[in-house]
């Protein structure tokens, strides 16, 4: 359970709503009593364990580069809350890995070349999607503005040049994709082989008019004026699809999804976690050199299947930054997943399993630690255990 979501501000509505993070003495607050470490990223060592343990990911996953350097270079505060869920929750690698993986198996035929991110936040997954290989195109879908941005300066900004040629992200709401405006950026460095399309409108024949050099033009191109190729791969990562809340929501997702991959086949991959332990109120934690991450889950509701979770993070002895993020969820079950990609047009549904360390464990956090030696396996069948991940992958046009 170390991937986490985004909360929406209602139900319907996409992207990574956030509560205000606030520092806090440590005394002020009750510290979640688990100690057991959330799923942990690769190549992180726990300070007081040393282990090198790590998220499961594809036998060819490169390995990830350490940040150990830059955390122990936080001195006296707190870095961005950002930056700590990058740290403490993704493992774009790994994930870029296995999407890869899936795409060679279920299409084939061609390296894949174009990445949408849906739910992107801070977009770290896009633009590791790009700096890999210089033919990548990403573009990137949040409806929370601020992170978006701080991906701009903080992310994006260490590719170069060329990587505000080949990503764009755009503010907006998953369920209206094509509403969604493109983020400010350094327009001077922008999309230079960006074709705008003649048959959207004024708007449109201005951009293309002015070549894409005016700032004030470019920051009102929404995603239906810009005619971007075809998307190879779409996916929606850190269980964001727990934000939509309604099976209409999810299907009416899922065909927005659909429409924008591409005619010679393409995958989307959402991920999804569940379990005996998802269903109850739950903390845990994992120990990194300079900060504590924590999950808190509330009591889970059998009836509207939602629940709210809440991550902090601890930052020496006594800083507290309490609820940096929380989401309301509503868990979907993977048979619900799958009839709802159905519905929506995909040809095939496929499941990759894998069983997760078992929450009620005793012990200290080194032993919640998850083998690496565990991969996700396609499965047609999994027994019910205390916790488990899946990648749900659905394939269109083959």
């Amino acid at each position: 359970m170390g991937k986490s979501g985004k909360k929406p501000r209602e139900s319907h509505r996409q992207g990574r709503g956030r509560r205000a993070s606030h520092f806090c003495d440590e005394d002020d607050y009750d510290l979640p009593s688990s100690a057991y470490d959330a799923t942990p990223r690769q190549n992180e060592e726990s300070s007081e364990d040393n282990d090198d343990t790590s998220e499961a990911t594809a036998e060819d996953e490169p390995e990830r580069d350490t940040e150990a350097g830059e955390q122990d270079q936080w001195q006296g505060s707190m870095p961005s809350k950002f930056h700590l869920y990058q740290l403490s929750v993704q493992s774009p690698k790994g994930d870029i890995s296995y999407l890869q993986k899936f795409f060679l198996m279920y299409v084939g035929g061609r390296a894949p070349l174009h990445l949408q991110e849906d739910f992107c936040g801070t977009a770290l997954l896009s633009t590791e999607w790009i700096r890999t290989d210089a033919r990548r195109t990403a573009i990137g879908l949040d409806l929370d503005l601020e992170s978006l941005e701080w991906c701009l300066e903080n992310n994006l900004s260490k590719i170069g040049a060329d990587g505000y040629s080949r990503m764009l992200l755009f503010h907006g709401n998953v369920l209206q994709p094509m509403e969604s405006r493109l983020v400010k950026q350094k327009f001077t460095n922008l999309v230079h082989g960006l074709d705008l399309n003649s048959n959207n409108g004024t708007g449109s024949n201005s951009c293309k008019q002015m070549g894409l050099a005016d700032s004030k033009c470019l920051a009102n191109l929404t995603m239906s004026e810009a005619d971007f190729p075809a998307r190879d791969i779409i996916c929606a990562f850190n269980y964001s699809c727990c934000c939509l809340h309604s099976r209409k929501d999810l299907v009416l997702y899922f065909r927005h999804v659909r429409s924008v991959l591409s005619e010679r086949g393409g995958i989307f991959v959402m991920d999804v976690y569940g379990g005996i332990s998802s269903e109850r109120k739950l903390r845990l934690q994992r120990k990194f050199p300079s900060f504590t991450y924590f999950w808190e889950q509330d009591e889970f509701d059998i009836i509207s299947r939602q629940t709210r979770i809440s991550l902090h993070f601890q930052g020496g002895k006594k800083q507290m930054m309490r609820y940096a993020f929380t989401y309301h969820w509503r868990l979907w079950s993977i048979p619900e997943i799958k009839d709802c990609l159905e519905e929506a047009g995909f040809k095939w549904v496929h499941v990759w399993m894998r069983e997760m360390p078992n929450t009620q464990s005793g012990g200290n956090a080194k032993e919640y630690n998850a083998n690496r030696d565990v991969k996700y396996e396609e499965s047609q069948h999994f027994n019910q255990g205390d916790a488990w991940n899946a990648y749900v992958v659905g394939v269109a046009n083959v």
